[in-house]
């Protein structure tokens, strides 16, 4: 009889625990889990350990993390240094002209060693080419001989590109965030960034490249109406040797070296 009690009052501890572990987890087995990505783990390689060809091993260079309304601009921050510094891109933006079409200006970037040239066609045909580096500014149009030249500002490049960058989603004001995730767009995995209306009435989309670390594709809507879309095609690294960045008159500011 003692042995049967002994069993019984096993058996309770054992429902009594069950009963707290699922109180504790088992909501979770039924409630959908939030969006993860895999980003690199921003460290430097030196610390890495080496595998058997003497290449730094990548399986600590990697975490799993969430992205959330609120950690979303954390991750994005965090991927910065994987932004490649030679590459060649084309964007295309497209923007409303206000008759219900859209005119879209292509721009081709080079960027190298701290150096940006920028050859950008507008709808109309006419093209714009600048170049900056080493603090300065340089640009003129297609059939110039002579430029115009000024004191490099922070945002001459991305305004040369009429694009919004990874900082403006990192200036957003995290109460205005409605939507994040991750999702593919133009064939790569992104970070993805939704705001509500703003006080001019603008909802804002954002994807920012898990690979590279730049913003590769943006919208801006104004109700129903498609205001600005960005979008970038794949990335080139690096910019080919021997590439320079060239005034019209043949002065030569910069030449990417092999």
């Amino acid at each position: 009889v003692a042995g049967s009690y002994r069993t019984i009052f096993v058996v309770l501890i054992a429902i009594v625990i069950v009963v707290a572990v699922f109180s504790s987890f088992g909501l979770n087995l039924f409630t959908p889990a939030a969006p993860e990505i895999t980003l690199p783990a921003v460290t430097d390689p030196a610390e890495d350990q080496e595998d058997q060809s003497g290449q730094p091993a990548d399986t600590d260079r990697y975490v799993r993390v969430e992205v959330t309304p609120e950690t979303v601009q954390n991750v994005i921050r965090t991927m910065v240094p994987l932004q490649p510094e030679s590459y060649f891109r084309t964007i295309t933006v497209e923007t409303s002209l206000g008759d219900g079409t859209m005119g879209a200006t292509v721009n081709r970037v080079w960027q190298d060693a701290g150096w940006t040239q920028v050859e950008s066609t507008w709808p109309g045909g006419t093209v714009e080419y600048t170049i900056a580096g080493d603090g300065m500014v340089y640009r003129w149009y297609g059939g110039d001989s002579t430029w115009t030249r000024w004191d490099q500002g922070e945002r001459d490049i991305n305004m040369a590109q009429r694009i919004p960058t990874y900082e403006d989603v990192l200036a957003l004001n995290v109460k205005l965030i409605t939507s994040t995730g991750y999702e593919e767009r133009n064939g790569e995995s992104c970070v993805y960034v939704e705001t509500a209306e703003n006080e001019l009435g603008n909802r804002e989309r954002y994807w920012v490249s898990v690979s590279n670390g730049l913003l590769i594709g943006a919208e801006t809507w104004c109700g129903d109406e498609l205001v600005m879309r960005m979008s970038s095609e794949p990335v080139e690294m690096p910019v080919p040797a021997d590439t320079t960045f060239t005034l019209p008159d043949g002065t030569v500011l910069h030449v990417v070296e092999g």
